[in-house]
């Protein structure tokens, strides 16, 4: 059985060339864009590509270079096999490295998360009580993560001399600076329903965070800290080469004596580490954030 169409469906679909006409002089725009806007995308693919071009030229890039690295990668690969430091004192010696590397990262984070969590208040627009104060927060915060935790780990390194605490010192104020943006964004980021339901029943600003806002930030605040302990076990360990203390130390002794075989268990144990914690860090984020404890 067929099924006649709606008288008009044909002038519904198919606009005729008076309606065409109308349409173009209304919204020139969408028919006819200025010739600048047309050519943007072509101009941005080939700005990037001249810069890329420049780029690789100027850092003298060869892949002869390339070739020649590879083939001396390899060689070091061979060397790094078995991945063992010589006995089990040495042995034990990155072991306690390495657990030094995430007591670091640890207490870093520790540090900056307790730091940034209130200083995230004075930097979010619907908690702080005053613009200037939420402008002059926000430029600290970012002066302060515009810096390099390698290059905080070397200030701090003069300031209170060699070891792991320059290591977390420098962890904790890299940290602060991205932690607070970051807590300052999902306090701006909350529903702004029940502020208003504890504001209806007469409850003042402070109670107003207390119970409207901080119930809705505090997974994420959890969760965002968690993943910045997963990375700075990675981080910990390179800043201890510049002697900011952790298994860093212990890799830069042995790349410089070419104890390549040592280099590869400090490796090894990095990311056994590093995967641990990823998996530990991913079943708490999940446990916070859904409200339940997944099996590892």
């Amino acid at each position: 059985m067929t099924i006649p169409s709606a008288p008009g469906a044909m002038r519904l679909t198919h606009a005729d060339a008076a309606s065409i006409a109308r349409m173009r002089a209304r919204h020139p725009e969408a028919f006819h864009a200025p010739p600048l806007r047309r050519a943007a995308p072509y101009l941005i693919v080939a700005l990037a590509t001249a810069l890329a071009v420049f780029a690789l030229w100027r850092f003298e890039f060869s892949p002869v270079r390339l070739a020649t690295g590879l083939a001396r990668l390899g060689d070091m690969a061979v060397l790094m096999v078995p991945p063992w430091p010589g006995g089990l004192a040495e042995a034990w010696t990155v072991v306690k490295a390495l657990g030094e590397t995430v007591a670091i990262a640890f207490l870093g984070t520790l540090l900056a998360t307790a730091f940034a969590f209130p200083v995230a208040f004075l930097a979010a627009r619907n908690t702080t009580f005053s613009g200037v104060a939420r402008f002059l927060t926000r430029r600290g915060l970012d002066g302060v993560r515009g810096v390099d935790m390698l290059i905080w780990a070397l200030l701090w390194i003069n300031v209170v001399g060699l070891g792991p605490f320059a290591g977390v010192l420098a962890v904790m104020t890299s940290d602060f600076g991205a932690l607070g943006k970051l807590f300052s964004e999902a306090i701006e980021a909350a529903d702004r329903k029940p502020v208003e339901g504890v504001a209806s029943t007469g409850g003042s600003h402070w109670r107003q965070v207390r119970f409207g806002v901080l119930p809705q930030v505090l997974p994420v605040i959890a969760g965002q800290a968690l993943y910045f302990f997963e990375s700075n076990t990675r981080s910990s360990a390179i800043i201890g080469i510049v002697g900011a203390g952790g298994i860093g130390l212990y890799l830069s002794e042995q790349i410089r004596m070419f104890e390549w075989q040592g280099v590869a268990f400090a490796i090894i144990l990095i990311l056994i580490a590093v995967a641990i914690i990823d998996r530990i860090s991913g079943v708490l984020r999940a446990a916070i954030i859904n409200g339940g404890v997944q099996k590892l």
